[in-house]
């Protein structure tokens, strides 16, 4: 039988023109070729995506002209402190979150993860339970299995996955939940399936315990909008260079609970909220950055067009546009996806590939489900066989690792290759990935 080939979506324009999409890679000084020249489709977004120029401008700039430590009289100290409060305005709008005051930085969100379960577990009893899923990143996971280890909470319980599909079993996970569970933690979405977690129904599960709801925000903050006052969740923590910045990371938390949890600081250090979770002298240049990212997510909505605007409840004005722009990333993420499933152009998608064994949801009707991410493996040929050969032929960029991810656990194999795009890729990317991996996929 002959496989169907590939489609060129006749009829079905993408989110993105083709005018528009040159415009936005013109943003990302490295998004047709690297320092080196080497032209290339970059694909490796799920582990660090590229920096938007506007980011890396800003943190030059912050890096030398407000090198000067805070608190003191002269211009660059001041504007030092300056930079750092717009940075966190940035993401206090990014997230629609209701104060600058509600936003934490710290090293990464790892650190974040582990400073936020230490200040919990001064509270708890070690009669406890967390509750979290099979398809986290470690980062959301080993500050919980470290309190078990310590005997600062009584168990880390796992909410298995449909494995057939790559969901949540959001039943098994209510069973999960008793009186005893103080802490539900949950992905966005999956940095490995690129399933997204509905969090409406966990923050229901965890609300019906009177549980602390937190979200790990690091690998969907690129893919679509996270509005913090709509999720109603106690804590998000995402990563700078997950969303085209410098690293280091961010946490919201409601502001009664950042200042009714005593995190561990050094003694002179402030007694309130956020300057008591920040450990250490704030780098200037990072809060710049992600400054950058969110003016230029407001270009792109104003590219956009006014028709096209949401009519969103936020805050504030440039947190009503940073919604639009992000609806208008997710909805051309759905484009991409159908055509990493379904084929683009000439080449057949990922679904008419006879020995790719795809991880994940793979149904092009449960593309709101999902992220421009996926992860799969082809038989008879390893994971690095199959990303040199991309890479050396075709210049396409990504990686097979185990990503810090739990899935390949519960999969049973210890790497998967993956794929995961964000708004400067292109269909033609996507047509350049699948007729390598066609040439692979040959009997």
């Amino acid at each position: 039988m002959q496989r169907r080939r590939g489609n060129d979506n006749v009829g079905e324009p993408m989110a993105f023109d083709k005018p528009l999409l040159r415009k936005i890679r013109a943003e990302f000084p490295r998004a047709a070729s690297d320092a080196r020249g080497r032209r290339r489709a970059f694909m490796d977004n799920g582990t660090g995506t590229l920096v938007v120029g506007r980011a890396a401008r800003a943190e030059a700039a912050a890096r030398v002209d407000c090198s000067a430590n805070v608190e003191a009289i002269f211009h660059e100290s001041k504007d030092a402190e300056a930079t750092i409060l717009e940075g966190r305005k940035a993401v206090a709008e990014l997230l629609n979150a209701p104060s600058q005051d509600t936003i934490v930085s710290g090293e990464s969100a790892t650190s974040l993860f582990f400073s936020l379960s230490y200040a919990m577990a001064r509270d708890f009893t070690g009669k406890e339970n967390v509750v979290t899923t099979d398809y986290e990143h470690y980062a959301n996971l080993s500050p919980w299995i470290e309190l078990q280890r310590r005997g600062a909470i009584s168990e880390v319980r796992f909410a298995r996955l449909n494995k057939a599909d790559g969901t949540l079993d959001l039943d098994h996970l209510k069973s999960l939940v008793d009186d005893k569970t103080k802490v539900v933690t949950v992905t966005a979405a999956s940095n490995a399936l690129g399933t997204k977690t509905k969090l409406d129904e966990v923050r229901k599960i965890a609300r019906a315990t009177n549980a602390y709801f937190l979200v790990d925000a690091v690998h969907h903050i690129a893919h679509g909008p996270m509005d913090v006052q709509a999720i109603d969740c106690d804590f998000l923590v995402f990563s700078g260079y997950k969303i085209f910045s410098s690293h280091g990371s961010f946490l919201y938390g409601k502001e009664h609970l950042l200042k009714a949890l005593k995190p561990y600081k050094v003694a002179p250090a402030p007694n309130e909220p956020p300057h008591n979770w920040e450990w250490g002298t704030r780098d200037q240049a990072k809060f710049a950055a992600i400054r950058g990212v969110t003016e230029h997510l407001v270009w792109l909505a104003d590219e956009i067009g006014t028709e096209q605007k949401r009519d969103v409840r936020v805050h504030s004005d440039i947190a009503r546009l940073l919604k639009v722009a992000m609806h208008a990333i997710e909805e051309y993420g759905r484009d991409l996806s159908k055509a990493v499933l379904e084929g683009q152009g000439n080449a057949p998608g990922l679904l008419q590939m006879r020995h790719v064994k795809l991880y994940g949801p793979a149904e092009p009707k449960r593309l709101e489900e999902r992220d421009p991410t996926f992860s799969f493996k082809l038989q008879n040929m390893s994971d690095q066989a199959v990303v040199e050969h991309l890479w050396t032929k075709h210049g396409i960029a990504l990686r097979a690792d185990n990503f810090y991810s739990r899935v390949p656990e519960v999969y049973d194999v210890p790497t998967m290759i993956r794929i995961s795009l964000v708004h400067y890729n292109t269909p033609e990317e996507v047509e350049r990935l699948l007729k390598g991996l066609d040439e692979l996929d040959q009997p």
